[in-house]
């Protein structure tokens, strides 16, 4: 019996206690391929595993749970440290990516190649980062939007000689900070094969994009993602966006799953099934569009008109997740149960 079986065997009560209720989970048959799972869906497990006695791992608490890739922080860095990961890495089979932390300037360079040797060393998939907050919270005027994205293409232009040097792979996240054309003209520009796309499904809807737009428009530059699923009610001041459970909400699931595993039949897709309140977008008040220019940033009519009839068309098939009032240990156990239900979703009906 492997080590897998036997931490499914005995269940591990100690350490997945709070998810003791849900359906069981099978070891995972696709190695690599399977789903993986992103530490933003798991915050309030991650920040548990932390707080036990002692610590417990998240590439091992992912592996024991039967996940087949994992989205982690840094890579270690010393010679022993590595060679134990990439042992780790090579022995469970799964993917791994690491967020190395982009330089604000080029002193930063140094510490930020050594990162990437580090993945390179350890034999990680490749990394991921988010460059960006929320758009329409962020920015007060177009013009400082505008700055921010030039300066983001100037970071990735100073990084990508390091990237090519290692052949290491960014994917940087569609993280509600760009139109999906606007990432990928910019995309298209710096033509380089090193760097790409963390695709979101959900995250451009905030941005009035159908999701399968965002994808299309994404796919030719995407190399891994974040799979999840989304539902949306209507607001007052335009609609509230939450993260569900796989097969709650109205993305097509299986589609955008085919297209992206047609394109690399080794990308590895992270659950990030984010259990908290539902968010606010803005659409109908001035403040949400004053980052968008019809020459430099447009959003058309049509894709505003589009998002609005999904709104109106996909009313929540289940009540959504919500937070508020919930104790630590309820809020844990929630998302426990939500990210549970999607990776058996994800075994059963996507063939992750």
């Amino acid at each position: 019996m492997t080590r897998r079986e036997l931490l499914m065997a005995a269940g591990s009560a100690a350490l997945f206690s709070s998810v003791a209720n849900a359906a069981p989970v099978v070891p995972n048959p696709n190695g690599r391929r399977g789903v993986g799972a992103a530490p933003a869906g798991f915050g309030q497990r991650v920040r548990a595993n932390r707080a036990a006695t002692p610590p417990v791992d998240w590439i091992e608490y992912c592996h024991s749970l039967g996940f087949g890739a994992v989205e982690t922080q840094v890579p270690p860095t010393t010679p022993e440290e590595i060679a134990s990961l990439r042992d780790k890495i090579q022995t469970y089979d799964m993917h791994v990516i690491f967020n190395v932390r982009l330089p604000q300037n080029a002193a930063d360079l140094p510490a930020y190649e050594a990162g990437i040797k580090a993945v390179q060393q350890v034999g990680g998939y490749g990394t991921h980062a988010a460059m960006t907050g929320r758009r329409y919270e962020v920015f007060n005027d177009f013009e400082t939007f505008r700055k921010s994205f030039e300066q983001n293409k100037a970071t990735i232009e100073m990084v990508e000689p390091i990237l090519r040097k290692y052949k290491v792979k960014l994917a940087i996240e569609n993280h509600k900070g760009w139109r999906s054309a606007e990432q990928a003209a910019w995309l298209k520009k710096l033509s380089s094969e090193y760097v790409g796309v963390h695709f979101d499904f959900g995250n451009n809807v905030s941005l009035c994009e159908d999701p399968m737009m965002t994808l299309d428009n994404l796919l030719p530059y995407t190399f891994s993602g974040h799979i999840k699923d989304m539902s949306v009610q209507p607001d007052p001041n335009g609609f509230l966006l939450s993260e569900v459970v796989l097969g709650d909400g109205f993305l097509d699931l299986k589609t955008m799953v085919e297209k992206l595993r047609k394109k690399n039949p080794e990308m590895p897709l992270d659950i990030e099934t984010i259990t908290r309140e539902p968010l606010k977008i803005p659409v109908y008040t001035s403040r949400y569009w004053v980052t968008f220019d019809d020459s430099y940033s447009p959003l058309p009519g049509r894709d505003l008109a589009r998002v609005l009839e999904i709104v109106q068309k996909n009313p929540p098939k289940k009540p959504v997740p919500a937070t508020a009032g919930l104790s630590p240990a309820a809020q844990l156990k929630l998302e426990d149960d939500n990210n549970m239900a999607s990776l058996i979703y994800a075994r059963k009906n996507l063939g992750l």
